[in-house]
């Protein structure tokens, strides 16, 4: 298993809706492709940027499938495959791996808050479903459960298990992670203000919100580890998360005239103040006019 076709920039990809409230396969297409020819080095479709919460089961297929379809191995294809439900998420790790993904990316199941056993249960269960590498999400401010380094090390024994998307923010956590388990896991910055400080203790690249909307300058920070580049895209990361993701990042791309900024309810369009400062961000980036 070549472990190294998972480094780099990936973009944690953001979905596009029609005015009838279905899926902008169009637009869709336009978004890959233009991510492709910008350099990044993958995608991740249907993550939590993508709304996957909203996605019914079909759409979620749909979406994958195209995505899948759209690349055409160009370059890799991590496909969401999160779900609170372990069967639901074994329904979409084996869809993921039928259409062609190249690996899929399981979130800590959210809202259950299972036991440690519940959750090393889960991986495993989704793990024996399919043959296809599996990246863990740990990120507990969203599912209500930390995957501590204990757990981590027993998960990434685990055959299909080969690294994880860190969002807990805790750099002392992830430095002990890589102590514990093996030298080949693959630690990848889930949260884009940690991109450099966890490439400069070995990380191997980011899943990125803020590369839907500037993937070459995300993709040149991850090949070059840059401080300068770094602190000029601060400020645009700190306004692409002035409200829940993916509010700000999806309006940015329909600012930019990338896609619309439909979203589906509980996510809602941006409070007026704060999109006067998404735009103020967007326009001193050089990204909006």
């Amino acid at each position: 298993m070549d472990r190294k076709k998972f480094y780099g920039a990936f973009t944690a990809l953001i979905t596009p809706f029609t005015s009838k409230d279905g899926i902008d396969k169009r637009a869709y297409k336009k978004l890959i492709d233009w991510q492709i020819a910008q350099g990044i080095h993958g995608l991740v479709p249907c993550g939590t940027t993508g709304e996957s919460p909203t996605l019914s089961e079909k759409e979620h297929e749909q979406v994958i499938e195209l995505c899948v379809d759209v690349v055409n191995k160009r370059i890799p294809v991590i496909a969401g495959a999160g779900s609170n439900s372990t069967r639901e998420a074994v329904h979409m790790t084996k869809h993921a791996a039928k259409v062609g993904a190249d690996a899929v990316l399981v979130v800590t199941p959210y809202y259950n808050k299972p036991t440690n056993k519940g959750i090393y249960l889960h991986y495993k269960a989704v793990s024996e479903s399919a043959n296809i590498p599996i990246i863990l999400y740990n990120i507990a401010g969203r599912t209500g459960r930390n995957i501590e380094p204990d757990l981590m090390a027993k998960l990434a024994g685990i055959k299909n298990i080969i690294g994880v998307k860190e969002a807990s923010g805790n750099l002392e956590q992830m430095k002990k992670i890589q102590e514990l388990c093996p030298k080949d896991f693959l630690l990848i910055s889930g949260d884009d203000a940690l991109t450099l400080p966890i490439l400069s203790m070995g990380g191997v690249g980011i899943i990125s919100v803020a590369s839907n909307i500037v993937p070459k300058d995300i993709v040149e920070l991850v090949n070059t580890k840059s401080q300068t580049l770094n602190e000029k895209l601060f400020p645009l990361i700190e306004a692409l998360f002035i409200e829940t993701n993916p509010i700000p990042v999806k309006t940015a791309a329909s600012l930019m005239g990338l896609c619309s900024a439909r979203m589906r309810l509980p996510m809602c369009e941006m409070e007026e103040a704060n999109l006067a400062k998404l735009k103020k961000a967007l326009k001193a980036y050089g990204v909006l006019k």
